[in-house]
């Protein structure tokens, strides 16, 4: 087989996960405004972006206010994930609940925590957003357990930790999944003025407050 066709057999097995990803916009981090995120570590992110946390099994958490990046950093981690072969999936916490209590509800749960398990990367964008029923958290839970050091898990929240249990309904769920999710992680800190606003700004051409 020639060079260009192994290229091009590349090309395709990429894109081919890309879209398995389900990523809701591809993006890099050739498009990310680190000057707009002073808190944010730089050198931290171009570490993640080489994947080899993955090989270690390890987590990282985004956290931070709204409008601050952390989908744009979470997509494109994902987005090199892929690139080196690895097997992503980018969800929301709200939509992974949701179709967890849909399986289970169609006696399917087990065979889709089997699906969802596979991952080498599972991107659960926007934990904090909805607050979760007592069954929706628990789910959230076993899905995060099952994964607990087999696998990495990418969450990105606006809520600092003291807050997760408004979501998770119980102290004693959110102790146990902070547990799990802390053990082996980077955590990202990405406060600041919104990023989007200040761009929506920008181009606008208003004053900044």
């Amino acid at each position: 087989m020639s060079e260009l066709e192994l290229l091009d057999r590349e090309r395709r097995a990429t894109e081919r996960r890309v879209r398995q990803a389900k990523f809701p916009v591809v993006k890099s981090l050739d498009s990310f405004d680190f000057l707009a995120i002073p808190s944010l570590n730089k050198a931290m992110v171009l570490e993640l972006v080489r994947s080899e946390f993955l090989l270690r099994r390890e987590n990282v958490l985004l956290l931070g206010n709204s409008g601050t990046g952390k989908t744009h950093v979470a997509l494109a981690l994902g987005l090199a994930a892929c690139q080196r072969g690895h097997r992503v999936r980018f969800t929301t916490a709200a939509a992974l609940v949701h179709e967890l209590m849909e399986a289970r509800d169609e006696k399917k749960l087990l065979r889709y925590q089997k699906q969802i398990a596979a991952y080498e990367l599972l991107i659960v964008d926007e934990l904090g957003f909805v607050p979760l029923s007592k069954t929706g958290a628990e789910l959230l839970f076993e899905v995060f357990s099952q994964r607990y050091e087999r696998t990495s898990t990418l969450v990105t929240s606006n809520l600092p930790f003291q807050e997760w249990t408004e979501i998770l309904g119980s102290e004693r769920l959110t102790g146990a999944l902070l547990d799990r999710l802390t053990h082996h992680v980077h955590i990202l800190e990405m406060n600041g003025d919104s990023y989007r606003l200040k761009q929506s700004r920008d181009k606008r051409g208003a004053p900044n407050p």
